[in-house]
């Protein structure tokens, strides 16, 4: 199924909400999920804890660990998928991972297991573009949509290349650095997508420290939609598992609310 944004007239941009998996627990995340997509995320990405996650904050970092410590698996990723696909047909589903646990499930049993669960499309973060063949081919093979990170120190070669192999929507990185979020939106995240521009008429998502609702009217005005990763995180790690739903609900319907606020005084 293809990925949409902005189903809705008035709501630029569309929201993509990452979430770890298994954290605080499996049943949580599903409830989060569901409770993110009913309060206007388009697409999801599930992120699949990793033992070592480089260019994560310290805020995924703790995630990704405490998902690990109930034994999360993803395997357990791939379950939850299909479960949402079922619950939630319209939602964009994003597998988000490392390499490393694609790796070990194997790279073909995962994308056919990951087409078979409904998946729209899939980001590893370490795999660049120019090493991607063999993965391509799999994507491809299973119908699945292969989405890749954009720099702003990417040459305009390489995101031609990007832009060239990409299906779904293009990831494009705020500033260079861990994920986390950040007071003001970085300049040149605007520079980056009026680059991409040139070489793609996919939807580009920005994503890297969008946190509030002044940062998402920011990048509705160049952008199709905003990631929002830390922040959600951050408030699920602060949350007790039975008000993180309504909590993460409630927090998307503000940024939504305070977005159109900021709209009206610029």
């Amino acid at each position: 199924m293809p990925i949409e944004f902005n189903r809705k007239p008035g709501l630029k941009p569309g929201l993509v909400i990452y979430l770890t998996v298994g954290d605080p627990d499996l049943a949580t995340t599903r409830n989060i999920a569901l409770a993110a997509i009913d309060a206007g995320a388009e697409v999801l990405e599930l992120g699949v804890p990793f033992s070592d996650p480089l260019a994560d904050g310290p805020v995924i970092q703790r995630a990704s660990q405490r998902a690990l410590a109930h034994g999360t698996s993803l395997h357990d990723v791939l379950t939850l998928a299909a479960e949402l696909r079922i619950l939630r047909p319209s939602a964009g589903l994003v597998i988000f991972s490392y390499f490393n646990p694609i790796l070990r499930f194997g790279l073909g049993r995962f994308c056919a297991h990951a087409a078979r669960c409904g998946v729209d499309g899939i980001l590893i973060i370490d795999v660049i573009v120019e090493e991607a063949e063999e993965y391509l081919t799999e994507m491809h093979h299973n119908g699945l949509m292969p989405i890749f990170l954009a720099a702003p120190t990417s040459s305009d070669h390489r995101l031609k290349m990007i832009a060239s192999v990409s299906q779904g929507f293009i990831y494009a990185i705020s500033r260079v650095g861990i994920t986390g979020a950040q007071q003001n939106l970085a300049a040149d995240a605007r520079r980056l997508v009026e680059r991409l521009r040139l070489f793609t008429l996919l939807p580009i998502a920005v994503g890297f420290g969008i946190s509030t609702a002044e940062h998402v009217a920011a990048v509705g005005e160049f952008a199709d939609a905003a990631v929002i990763g830390s922040a959600i995180v951050a408030l699920i790690e602060k949350a007790d598992p039975g008000t993180a739903p309504a909590g993460v609900a409630a927090f998307l319907q503000g940024l939504r609310q305070g977005q159109q606020t900021a709209a009206s005084v610029s």
